[in-house]
């Protein structure tokens, strides 16, 4: 069921290609994405690897024993933790995570960036908000080592919502 979840790992020399000179948010987005890339990589195939040991392929070692008891416990994976920004959620919850962290993604990628940016689905959302920072100094001809990011909570709830 899980390798079923796994999607195609995104191409990013492709991606790139079409950008031509990438703007801070675009190389935020390489930076997630090659990341992204690796995480799918780790798991796609420790469950080959894992589906060749339970038929009798190859031996069972300490990594994929870890793996199927993770699995079988409802656990994430040690292995695929360190993979990812760091999180006490169990399989269930992570892989509703998972899901949600790819959609987002793919609609950057083939929608371009989003109005509403769930933070929580990036690895390294800080880059997100610094290239943020970078585009409006460029924009606007401010002095980058000047300028400082300032928020305030609002009452949206809903990306539609924002305009």
């Amino acid at each position: 069921d899980i390798a079923a979840k796994i999607p195609e790992q995104f191409d990013l020399p492709l991606l790139a290609k079409g950008w031509g000179v990438p703007t801070p948010t675009q190389v935020v987005l390489l930076q997630e994405l090659a990341r992204w890339n690796t995480v799918l990589e780790a798991m796609s195939n420790s469950l080959k690897e894992l589906q060749r040991a339970l038929s009798g392929e190859i031996g069972y070692s300490a990594a994929l024993e870890e793996l199927a008891t993770s699995l079988y416990n409802g656990k994430l994976p040690p292995a695929w933790a360190r993979l990812n920004p760091a999180t006490e959620k169990a399989l269930g919850p992570w892989m509703a995570w998972f899901s949600r962290r790819q959609e987002q993604y793919k609609a950057w990628t083939e929608e371009g960036e989003p109005k509403v940016m769930w933070l929580a689905g990036l690895h390294a959302p800080e880059t997100y908000l610094a290239a943020l920072v970078q585009t409006a100094c460029r924009d606007r001809g401010w002095p980058l080592d000047k300028s400082t990011l300032y928020t305030q909570v609002s009452r949206y709830t809903d990306p539609a919502q924002v305009q």
